[in-house]
């Protein structure tokens, strides 16, 4: 569900036309609603009553300070994987004790930072990783709580790229292995074991995966306590999938996946973080264009926008489908013809859909691409020296600028030309 609605003919967010967004703010732009925002993580939030949880949004999803704060005042924690998005969560308003600390690529600097600055927990993915986050407590004089990060070699059955619990991934370590890790994490100055953490991918639709993996997790929980350890905490990571196509069957709800997690580790009495990103963000915001250019050929008609891949990559880099949707309602019972939907970015990747079946288009007429509030804005770039789209919020009747579209001297300023050249 999301609250973005044709209202006389108008597609609005919440109760804001959109196309009033577009002529105050210039498009392309990002929006997002504050209302399916809070709907999503309270639909988390209430599925896992039956036991102490937390639900942290997965930052890398949609890291704007704005949204973030939002959530983070309905109680969410914040799963973060690098400095900066720990920077935004903080900046947020959300405190350590809710922040959770992912990634592979931890570095000391990273460490140090979130230790300091309070942390809930470091979900650990290697030995290295382990043995250096140790050495930084210790020479802080502080106590790091550490989740080991298990691959349990279950294969999520989503795309190839965004596959994280199998040998081959690079994430984690190999389920396998588990126990020697622990012992030494309880051998080492400075770590203190707090429970389990597993994430095996995103986008799933198909909730057998995530039982595959929480079994296997269920089973070391019990192995792990045998040996001593005090595995009062399950981190069960995010990946619960959303309806990219509006006619798709809709994947698992939230109070499915809870049930699931319930009848799989729910006999442990361990507290539960989850880290849903796409559920939470992704039908939270559209991405507003114009049409610059209909081009027609013989056999093919293109809708070049003032979007491009640099704005927008997952369908360059995913193959990724996104609903498109003009922002003017056509009447019932309009002709559609094929569309391929093009961006002006110097890259025949630089498609969003080919033969897409949309009303007739023109010059300044204004599309949404739906479902973009996840793993959108957050990978854009200046390709092309294309300045960053901005992100718009609404809530009611109410809408603000979120980050402000800079200006092409505000991008040139931050290169330098040394003295010498």
């Amino acid at each position: 569900m999301d609250h973005f609605l044709y209202r006389d003919g108008r597609l609005h967010a919440e109760d804001v036309d959109l196309a009033t967004i577009a002529a105050e703010v210039g498009t392309p732009f990002y929006c997002y609603s504050a209302a399916t925002l809070t709907r999503h993580y309270r639909l988390f939030d209430d599925a896992l009553s039956f036991a102490d949880h937390l639900v942290c949004f997965a930052v890398k999803a949609l890291s704007n300070v704005a949204v973030l704060k939002l959530l983070g005042d309905l109680g969410a924690g914040m799963d973060v994987v690098s400095g900066g998005e720990y920077a935004r969560a903080r900046a947020a308003g959300v405190p350590g004790a809710r922040i959770v600390f992912s990634g592979v690529g931890k570095t000391r600097e990273e460490m140090a930072r979130a230790l300091e600055g309070g942390v809930r927990q470091f979900n650990v993915e290697s030995a290295p990783e382990l043995r250096a986050l140790s050495e930084v407590a210790t020479g802080l004089c502080l106590t790091a709580p550490v989740a080991l990060r298990v691959n349990p070699d279950v294969d999520a059955r989503t795309h190839e790229k965004i596959s994280t619990g199998r040998k081959q991934d690079k994430f984690g370590i190999a389920i396998e292995d588990a126990p020697a890790r622990y012992a030494e994490a309880a051998a080492l100055p400075g770590i203190e074991v707090v429970g389990i953490d597993v994430h095996i991918g995103s986008q799933l639709i198909d909730l057998d995966p995530f039982e595959q993996a929480y079994r296997k997790v269920a089973e070391l929980t019990v192995e792990l306590r045998a040996q001593g350890h005090d595995i009062r905490r399950l981190d069960l990571g995010g990946g619960l999938g959303i309806p990219y196509q509006r006619d798709n069957a809709p994947p698992p709800l939230p109070a499915d996946y809870a049930r699931m997690v319930e009848r799989t580790v729910g006999h442990l009495g361990c507290e539960i973080e989850i880290e849903p990103g796409r559920l939470v963000a992704g039908n939270s915001g559209v991405l507003v264009a114009s049409v610059v250019y209909l081009k027609e050929a013989a056999e093919r008609r293109w809708l070049i926008l003032d979007a491009g891949m640099n704005d927008l990559i997952r369908p360059a880099m995913y193959g990724a489908h996104h609903d498109i949707v003009p922002l003017a309602e056509p009447p019932a019972g309009v002709d559609l013809t094929e569309h391929d939907v093009v961006g002006p970015v110097c890259e025949s990747a630089d498609t969003f859909a080919r033969t897409r079946l949309l009303p007739p288009m023109g010059p300044g007429d204004l599309l949404a691409f739906r479902s973009a509030g996840a793993y959108a804005a957050v990978m854009a770039s200046e390709y092309n020296s294309r300045p960053l789209v901005p992100e718009v919020l609404v809530r009611g009747d109410q809408f603000a600028v979120i980050r402000a579209r800079p200006t092409i001297d505000e991008m040139l300023a931050r290169d330098s030309i040394p003295e010498w050249l």
